[in-house]
């Protein structure tokens, strides 16, 4: 869901700048739209995580210089830096925190070992990269057009692209793969309580004798 809701923003500001053909107005959306986003969790969470806090600023600031000097070159730096910035993190929590970032966020909905967690750590660390990569790549040397597209649909399919890498890795692993093995539960039966052999006494009846005659 939380995905979900991320995407909401960037699908406004597709939708309403092939309405309008107007990036500046698609960017005013935009913004109102990550407003909207880190409301929404606020509400739903009581907090705003990290990663929401870096797209709703990069988004304020790029896009708020994007307006005020009418250029969307501004605009095309938001999805690299945030990219860019997510790498870096991972990389740098790597190196300077005590606990695998990954791991810190994931570790109640998986149970990896540490080396499984470093490679998914480094493994999105180049994603991100090359995304934010690709990002400036398609915005220099394509139409706005294409690059509008490309930011939604793009963006889109290579986190699922991602997505699918990783799960692939943990499934060949075999790390998705183990199966509670509960330990075997004996139930106590209760002892048998020994039988009570029924003794027979002999008692000796004395028949009274007859009087003698």
């Amino acid at each position: 869901m939380k995905q979900i809701i991320e995407f909401i923003p960037i699908a406004l500001f597709v939708g309403v700048y092939f309405a309008t053909d107007d990036v500046f107005l698609a960017t005013i959306v935009l913004m109102a739209g990550v407003c909207v986003q880190v409301g929404y969790e606020y509400v739903t969470t009581k907090q705003v995580s990290k990663q929401t806090q870096v797209i709703f600023w990069a988004a304020i600031v790029l896009g708020g210089a994007t307006i005020f000097f009418r250029n969307e070159q501004f605009l095309f730096w938001k999805p690299t830096v945030v990219n860019w910035l997510f790498c870096l993190v991972l990389v740098v929590t790597h190196f300077f925190s005590r606990e695998n970032l990954l791991k810190r966020i994931l570790s109640t909905q998986l149970t990896l070992p540490d080396h499984v967690w470093v490679t998914l750590s480094f493994g999105w660390a180049v994603a991100f990269f090359i995304q934010g990569t690709l990002n400036l790549i398609v915005a220099y040397n394509f139409s706005l057009d294409f690059w509008v597209t490309y930011k939604l649909a793009g963006g889109l399919g290579l986190t699922l692209v991602y997505i699918v890498i990783t799960m692939t890795y943990l499934v060949q692993g075999g790390y998705l793969n183990e199966e509670d093995t509960p330990g075997d539960s004996t139930v106590p039966v209760p002892d048998k309580a020994p039988s009570n052999e029924l003794t027979n006494k002999a008692h000796n009846t004395n028949n009274p004798n007859s009087g003698t005659e």
